[in-house]
C-alpha cells in the first residue's frame, strides 16, 4: 500500500478490524519509510453495476451520492446526524444490491429510503416522500400525514406499552 505522506510502497498493518456492519475491514497501517500511520478500508467489489430505471425510462448508474443528497435535502436542518444519513445509504445500497441483479426502478429505491426516514424523523419523511414518491395533490400529502398520526413509527428498541395478547 502506498503511503499518502511520502509515496513509498512499503507499509505494514498495525491493526485490522471489521467496520460498517461487517461489510468492510478497517486497517491501520504504518509506513516503513517515514513511520507515519494512515487508515485504509477494504470492501467487497460488487460484480455488476446496478442500473436505475428512472420514471421516464432513462437508465442511469446506481449512485449512493444521489441517495445521500436526497436524504440531506429532506432532512435540511432537522436534528438527523450525518452518521444516521450515511447508515440509511448503506442499508439501502446493501438491500438494492442483494435484491436486484442488474436493474432497479427508482421508485423502489425511493420507497426504501422513505421507509427508513419514516422511522427516524416524520418531517424528513414527508419532505422526502413529497419529492420522490410523486404526490399528485395536496390530498396525497394529507393522506400520508393522516397515516403518520394514526400509526406513528415504532421507536427501535422501545417495548410496547400495552402488549397484545
Amino acid at each position: 500500500m502506498q503511503c499518502p505522506y511520502c509515496g513509498v510502497i512499503d507499509s505494514k498493518v498495525v491493526d485490522s478490524r471489521s467496520s460498517e456492519n461487517d461489510t468492510s475491514v478497517r486497517r491501520r497501517r504504518e509506513c516503513n519509510a517515514c513511520e507515519r500511520r494512515f487508515t485504509t478500508f477494504e470492501r467487497i467489489e460488487r460484480r455488476g453495476r446496478l442500473v436505475v430505471i428512472k420514471r421516464d425510462g432513462r437508465r442511469v448508474p446506481f449512485s449512493n451520492d444521489k441517495i445521500l443528497n436526497g436524504i440531506r435535502a429532506a432532512c435540511g436542518k432537522l436534528p438527523v446526524s450525518e452518521e444516521v444519513k450515511l447508515e440509511i445509504v448503506r442499508q439501502v445500497d446493501d438491500l438494492m444490491h442483494r435484491s436486484y441483479e442488474r436493474e432497479v426502478e427508482s421508485l423502489k429505491i425511493g420507497h426504501e429510503v422513505a421507509r427508513y426516514l419514516r422511522g427516524i424523523d416524520q418531517i424528513a419523511f414527508v419532505r422526502y416522500a413529497s419529492e420522490y414518491l410523486s404526490f399528485e395533490s395536496i390530498e396525497d400529502i394529507e393522506e400520508v400525514i393522516q397515516e403518520l398520526r394514526e400509526s406513528p413509527p415504532a421507536v427501535e428498541g422501545q417495548s410496547e406499552l400495552f402488549p397484545s395478547e
